[in-house]
């Protein structure tokens, strides 16, 4: 940023030199105007990362909700399974008792009646339950698991605006502070620049001839 050069000395009130000092200070004023019209741009720039990264944690913390809620789901699921379980295994003790089953080595044939097949046919619901929640376990499981994955994309995003918006700030005060110098630079020059048109002499004019004629 150009500063309009190293400050002339101090001259007198109404010389070219005095002009070329306040037209110097000028330049000063808009040195400072455009270096904070840059640091509001990176203000600008920073807090739009800011609220990308708030608006991507919010969304953050629903994917998780959701994956959790879509877990407990898929074990009280699983968790309905051992009672299924317990269910098949007392069937299959009343087939036993029911069709007379015989031990190992014993011969003679087995009694099939309907209250046996039906036993079975209980059985065999049973058993395409279980898999059927095992199958919609695993399907919430997964979604859960696309969720948190989906969380894991995002928190690489937030990083990324998290830093960039650092980096905009960091250049947002090192505009602040070089306005801020010169600033400081250009109030000084302006009091001194005062205080020397304050205390400049008035310019002297000579007296007017006098033409009228002596007497002797």
């Amino acid at each position: 940023m150009a500063t309009g050069g190293p400050p002339p000395e101090a001259p007198t009130a109404g010389t070219p030199l005095a002009a070329r000092r306040s037209r110097w200070i000028g330049q000063q004023y808009a040195d400072i105007t455009k270096l904070r019209e840059h640091a509001a741009r990176h203000d600008r720039a920073s807090a739009r990362a800011q609220q990308r990264v708030a608006r991507l944690n919010t969304k953050i913390e629903k994917l998780r909700h959701q994956a959790t809620l879509l877990r407990e789901k898929a074990q009280k699921v699983l968790a309905e399974i051992p009672e299924l379980e317990q269910q098949i295994k007392q069937h299959e003790r009343d087939i036993n008792a029911a069709s007379g089953q015989r031990p190992p080595g014993a011969t003679g044939s087995v009694g099939m009646t309907s209250d046996v097949t039906s036993l079975h046919y209980r059985v065999r619901k049973l058993q395409q339950k279980i898999v059927d929640k095992q199958q919609k376990s695993r399907h919430l499981e997964l979604r859960a698991a696309q969720k948190t994955q989906k969380t894991a994309e995002l928190k690489v995003k937030v990083d990324r605006y998290t830093e960039a918006a650092r980096l905009e700030e960091q250049e947002a005060n090192a505009y602040r502070q070089r306005a801020d110098r010169l600033q400081a630079v250009s109030e000084g020059d302006v009091a001194s620049h005062l205080a020397a048109t304050a205390t400049a002499p008035p310019p002297t004019t000579a007296p007017p001839a006098d033409d009228r004629p002596r007497l002797p």
